[in-house]
């Protein structure tokens, strides 16, 4: 049982790290101290320190010897990657549309388009259901288990997306292009719910472009830049 018990905290904390490293609330680049973050999360060094190895084998954390922990900074190769994924798989998924539409999920996503048009809505609600929606559409080919193996390997995607979401005064146009893939697959026109997804998806990579520029700090180079203690720990 009480092995059972420390799994569990494991992944509760590695879940919630995870979290708040996609959420921008640990953002690109920032030290990680064992000791803070175990007591802002009321728990031990342990399962903070085997969450934090958890987190660099997905790429999410760098683990420095006698140097440090860090956010890893956003990657565009690994962007790319993700997208290249997602993008094959979504446009699988809409290959694979039944003559017949499911009717219920298509009425969880007009809820769902809706609720991304009300005003003042928050980016973090925004995310979770463009999320939501993307699945959604999955869900209407057969394939909704799959978004699971997609979400898992798009980290580094989905933080470029947030900064993205950040940079624009408000979602509405991303909320459009779902009005639009929506439509074209409701109407049947899979060759322009096709273009419309295609532009939709590698949107992110105009909006990496547009924030390095400004913030070249937040990416990470090509060459394998590695902190430095100095006073305090600084990247070169």
């Amino acid at each position: 049982m009480a092995q059972t018990n420390r799994r569990t905290s494991r992944r509760s904390i590695y879940l919630k790290l995870r979290q708040m490293v996609l959420t921008l609330e640990l953002p690109p680049g920032a030290a990680l101290s064992e000791n803070e973050l175990a007591a802002s999360l009321g728990v031990s060094r342990t399962p903070v320190r085997e969450s934090l190895i958890l987190l660099a084998q997905d790429g999410l954390v760098q683990i420095f010897p006698k140097i440090g922990s860090f956010v890893s900074r956003v990657d565009p190769a690994q962007v790319a990657d993700a997208q290249f994924l997602r993008e094959a798989v979504e446009l699988a998924s809409l290959d694979a549309l039944p003559s017949e539409l499911d009717h219920s999920v298509i009425t969880e996503l007009r809820d769902n388009l809706a609720r991304q048009q009300r005003p003042g809505l928050g980016l973090e609600e925004f995310f979770e259901l463009d999320e939501a929606f993307h699945q959604g559409l999955m869900r209407l080919s057969g394939h909704g288990n799959v978004w699971t193996t997609v979400a898992a390997a798009k980290g580094h995607l989905d933080r470029a997306r947030r900064l993205g979401l950040h940079e624009n005064v408000s979602p509405a146009v991303f909320a459009d292009q779902h009005r639009e893939i929506f439509d074209a697959v409701v109407g049947g026109d899979l060759a322009s719910a096709r273009t419309a997804m295609r532009t939709h998806l590698r949107a992110v990579f105009s909006d990496i472009e547009r924030i390095r520029a400004h913030s070249p700090e937040l990416f990470a180079t090509g060459s394998s830049s590695v902190p430095v203690r100095r006073n305090v720990v600084v990247w070169e």
